[in-house]
């Protein structure tokens, strides 16, 4: 995979694939082929909110009231 996939597009295809394996309609080996294609986009999905999470402004209480503060990020 050259390109990284957006975190929208990650979603999306978990989305079909668990609609795939509620459904029921497809053999064992597709559907283990396509469990271990979503554990791969939900952890792609939690690694891309965990570097989110790291660059939200958070808001710091003052003397003076509230101040944006942007996170430190460690590499």
């Amino acid at each position: 995979m050259g390109k990284k996939m957006t975190f929208e597009a990650a979603m999306s295809r978990l989305e079909a694939i668990v609609q795939q394996l509620e459904q029921g309609r497809i053999g064992l080996d597709e559907a283990i082929k396509i469990f271990d294609e979503g554990m791969g986009l939900y952890r792609l999905c939690q690694s891309q909110l965990q570097e989110a999470e790291k660059k939200i402004e958070t808001l710091v209480k003052t003397e003076d009231g509230f101040q944006l503060e942007l996170m430190e990020v460690e590499a």
